[in-house]
């Protein structure tokens, strides 16, 4: 990690360690509290919108972790986060309310919808041992239509095209009811991930998803084990999808098919590509981005060209993918290495200015 002017590491345990200076430290405690006192502040509104940046960033880390880290190609992450919401509703909803509900506790259902997403992630991570690339994203592709498939299709369990209910979360005899309540509880959970994912980079296992990213071949020459690697990284992926998914069914209270839909696993990697591969902060950076300028599409642009008459009619509704794609396609060509690169830069020149050299 580049350090300012003047300090040294003189140990391994001081390399190691992520906030190093006072200013950092400083920092990450002003953030701390900054966000802890959102919701006395923000509306109802916008606590639902970061309290879903929140969710999709569990969702995103998980997929950094896989594709990013270990580039492996995946293209059906919302199936996952489907397994992970379903799941979850099962095992916590009422018997009397769900087609199949247990009544069993929330963090059974959280716990429980990890494990569920991330053994099926890694049934449909085995064919990454022999297949990469763009034929490993059609793989999971299909395991996107498979899995949403058996959604619709188990009507006594899933509830079939109708979808199914949530209940509230519910921690220690606390419930989770409000937009502010949920806020502290899908926070705490984004800030585990990013800490695990944080420091999984660092450790024996992530160099490994590193090396396996950079050149497979090379990687199982030093004597790194592929196919235990590869799957690993479906099950760690796909755990976190899980999680974003219990977390989902219980911060919405219903839940269908439609809401895990193809379109999200692209946007998921879309909102990779713009925050950066293979970096902590490219997750967050990447899902605020985009789920920002979704906010600014839906409830400004598009009414506001509606409004107008500008253009043809039902032509303004379809501007937002459009223009979702078009950020996606300049990320790729001016900064393909996404908006944690250019925070990097800026701040190397922070610390040398005024000095260009």
């Amino acid at each position: 990690m580049d350090l300012p002017a003047g300090t040294r590491n003189y140990s391994y345990a001081e390399d190691t360690t992520i906030f190093r200076t006072r200013t950092q430290k400083f920092l990450l405690v002003a953030f701390i509290i900054l966000l802890l006192m959102s919701p006395l502040w923000l509306s109802k509104s916008w606590l639902g919108v970061v309290n879903l940046i929140g969710i999709t960033l569990i969702a995103v880390t998980g997929l950094n972790i896989l594709t990013g880290y270990c580039g492996q190609l995946s293209i059906g992450h919302a199936g996952f986060v489907a397994v992970g919401a379903y799941t979850s509703a099962i095992l916590t909803g009422p018997a009397s309310g769900n087609p199949g509900g247990l009544g069993l506790p929330f963090i059974v259902g959280l716990l429980g919808s990890g494990l569920t997403a991330g053994l099926i992630g890694m049934l449909f991570g085995i064919p990454s041992l022999r297949v990469k690339g763009f034929y490993l994203a059609i793989s999971t592709i299909a395991a996107q239509f498979i899995i949403i498939w058996v959604i619709t299709h188990w009507d006594n369990v899933t509830g079939g095209f109708m979808g199914i209910s949530a209940p509230y979360a519910s921690i220690a005899g606390i419930t989770f009811k409000s937009e502010a309540s949920q806020f502290f509880l899908i926070m705490g959970v984004v800030a585990l991930c990013i800490y695990f994912a944080r420091n999984l980079a660092r450790t024996r296992v992530g160099r490994a998803f590193v090396a396996i990213r950079d050149n497979d071949l090379a990687a199982e020459v030093m004597g790194i084990n592929l196919f235990r690697y590869k799957l690993m990284a479906f099950f760690i992926g796909c755990f976190m999808a899980g999680i974003a998914g219990s977390l989902f069914a219980h911060w919405s209270g219903s839940i269908s098919h439609e809401a895990f839909s193809l379109k999200d696993s692209i946007l998921y990697i879309g909102m990779i590509i713009i925050g950066g591969l293979g970096t902590t902060l490219g997750p967050i950076l990447g899902v605020i981005f985009i789920r920002l300028l979704d906010q600014v599409l839906t409830h400004g642009l598009v009414p506001f060209l509606e409004g107008t008459k500008i253009l043809p009619g039902g032509f303004a509704s379809g501007i937002s993918p459009m223009i979702f794609g078009l950020t996606i396609i300049l990320f790729l060509i001016l900064e393909p290495r996404g908006l944690a690169h250019r925070w990097q830069l800026f701040k190397a020149a922070y610390r040398l200015w005024p000095f260009s050299y």
